[in-house]
């Protein structure tokens, strides 16, 4: 069962979902040509111990996130991780956001993760942190 899930993980991150090439800016417009995300709360996420970086960026329409983009770089399990979550916050209320956890990220990886990649695993997790953060204030 294994094999299935690390599938999964590399087809997102060779394939990844929603994200857009170059910075995603303040306010949430991505600094690319034609992006659908001109709106937005963005959020950051980032492992200084390897190097990789997310920043993740919804739009909220009564309370619901209607669209995410995001970019980064860094390792599979990062990028998949990424990818993963912004196809799962598509459609979910500002309250079912709030009562996500780490484990929610884990289960969407479907893998055991090793104790020197939680925090590669848990990047958008930490974006969306900081999303709710922002939506809060």
């Amino acid at each position: 069962m294994n094999d299935i899930y690390q599938e999964h993980i590399l087809d997102h991150a060779n394939n990844p979902r929603n994200k857009v090439s170059g910075k995603v800016a303040p306010g949430g417009t991505v600094e690319v040509p034609n992006a659908l995300l001109q709106e937005g709360v963005c959020g950051q996420g980032d492992n200084p111990s390897c190097g990789d970086e997310g920043e993740l960026c919804v739009e909220v329409q009564d309370g619901i996130i209607t669209n995410v983009k995001w970019s980064g770089r860094g390792c599979a399990i990062s990028q998949a991780s990424m990818s993963m979550m912004s196809e799962l916050l598509i459609g979910k209320n500002i309250k079912e956001l709030k009562l996500m956890m780490p484990g929610d990220v884990y289960k969407m990886l479907g893998i055991q993760i090793t104790p020197s990649r939680v925090n590669c695993a848990l990047l958008p997790y930490r974006a969306l942190e900081n999303i709710l953060f922002k939506i809060m204030l």
